[in-house]
């Protein structure tokens, strides 16, 4: 028994691992392109499969995007990335295919994909740096490949919103591409170890310092409460003599209950007493030896 539960936590803790070394993969065209893939697929599996369909030239414009350090948990916000979640889920009349895999097993190598583009569709290739903020896109006859290079997340705070600039830029790269046939090719790698120990670290403070907070929080919402309790209680120093003290407590009043009782038993005891009467000839009849013989003669 002990065995096979500790084959389960060590099954678990590699699942874990595995599930830490994915990264999700998005896809989205103008184009019908029929290629499926499951949730989890090894990263080599899915160039293979993404390539075949990239060799027919489905689109005029291809938009390879690069994201590092993301996983699958950054993207489940509905407010991180609004663009690709609409374009993912349909919500784009010109979309007319999308994929969407949430755990891609290694790192897809994008360039490989712009080669074959290059090679079987004769693509000229734009490269844009989102860190500068400024690109510009021009008519061109030939096929264009757009390799979009987005910075890494940052391990700490603020992932969300860097995310949602990300994806805004993205935005509007697609809004000024000049043809109307396009494919979002949306790759990613997996977090870093020194970003996954910063980022465990940063939620281990983050959980302490809400402890404290909490704590805290309680303890001066007590403190308050006493203090107004305390000042409501208290009279001030000009206030009467018998609203300054209470002369008439409980134990005042148990006293002089019990007072009264032993006061009403000790009446009514010296009464019986009082009470009673005895005449004079009671004490005057001989009693004794000599009032016995008196009596039998």
């Amino acid at each position: 028994m002990r065995s096979t539960i500790l084959g389960l936590v060590a099954l678990s803790a590699s699942v874990v691992d595995a599930f830490r070394d994915t990264s999700p993969f998005f896809f989205f065209s103008t184009s019908e392109i029929l290629a499926t893939t499951p949730q989890i697929v090894a990263a080599a599996s899915l160039s293979d499969t993404i390539t075949s369909e990239l060799r027919k030239c489905p689109s005029d414009t291809y938009v390879i995007v690069s994201q590092p350090g993301v996983n699958a948990a950054d993207y489940q916000d509905p407010f991180s990335a609004p663009h690709i979640r609409r374009n993912l889920a349909g919500e784009n009349e010109r979309i007319r295919s999308s994929m969407k895999v949430s755990n891609v097993v290694g790192a897809l190598d994008a360039e490989s994909m712009s080669k074959v583009v290059q090679e079987k569709c004769g693509a000229e290739v734009l490269h844009i740096d989102a860190s500068t903020g400024s690109f510009k896109i021009g008519e061109t006859a030939r096929p264009l490949i757009i390799n979009l290079d987005f910075p890494a997340l940052p391990a700490e705070s603020g992932r969300a919103s860097k995310l949602l600039e990300h994806d805004s830029f993205l935005a509007s790269v697609l809004n000024l591409i000049p043809s109307s046939r396009y494919t979002v090719l949306y790759t990613t790698t997996p977090i870093s170890s020194e970003q996954l120990s910063i980022m465990a670290e940063a939620e281990d403070y983050q959980i302490e310092t809400n402890f404290q907070s909490a704590v805290h929080m309680e303890l001066k919402r007590d403190f308050s409460a006493h203090r107004r309790e305390s000042n409501h209680s208290t009279t001030p120093r000009s206030a009467p003599l018998f609203e300054k003290y209470m002369f008439f407590g409980p134990g005042l009043f148990m006293g002089i209950l019990a007072t009264f009782l032993l006061l009403s038993i000790l009446y009514v005891g010296i009464s019986g007493v009082a009470s009673l009467q005895v005449t004079y000839a009671a004490f005057d009849r001989e009693m004794g030896p000599a009032a016995s013989k008196k009596q039998s003669q």
